[in-house]
């Protein structure tokens, strides 16, 4: 399954972080080893992460 367009951060250098493509799943890999592998994931487990992330404090994030 062709996963769509690949999207990174606008806040990275494009070479040093992940992407991700959405479409029926969320796949996301490595921008250094782009031929490594796929993660796949539902766009519901996405969705879940990316709120989960948006909720924590700056503070917390440090933390982590």
């Amino acid at each position: 399954m062709d996963p769509g367009v690949w999207r990174a951060s606008s806040h990275s250098q494009q070479a040093n972080c992940v992407e991700v493509a959405l479409g029926p799943a969320a796949t996301i890999r490595d921008t250094k080893d782009r031929a490594g592998g796929t993660l796949e994931i539902s766009t519901r487990s996405w969705d879940a992460f990316l709120s989960s992330l948006c909720r924590l404090a700056p503070q917390d994030l440090r933390e982590l």
